[in-house]
């Protein structure tokens, strides 16, 4: 597994030499958020695509007042 850094160093290597400071902190965030995903689903924390489906019908239902 490589160091933080490491993927860091990958990441810069493949990114365009014009690219803006703010289109590199986009794509480290990108490339947290996936690892934080990862770590997740290695974790078992993940919803099913049925269990998101329900959790929306009951907050989307119109509400009784």
């Amino acid at each position: 597994m490589n160091t933080a850094k490491q993927e860091v160093e990958a990441l810069l290597r493949n990114l365009p030499d014009e690219c803006t400071l703010a289109e590199i902190a986009y794509h480290v965030e990108f490339l947290r958020k996936m690892q934080e995903a990862d770590e997740d689903f290695a974790a078992g924390r993940v919803s099913s695509h049925t269990e998101v489906k329900e959790r929306l019908r009951k907050w989307l239902a119109p509400r009784q007042t």
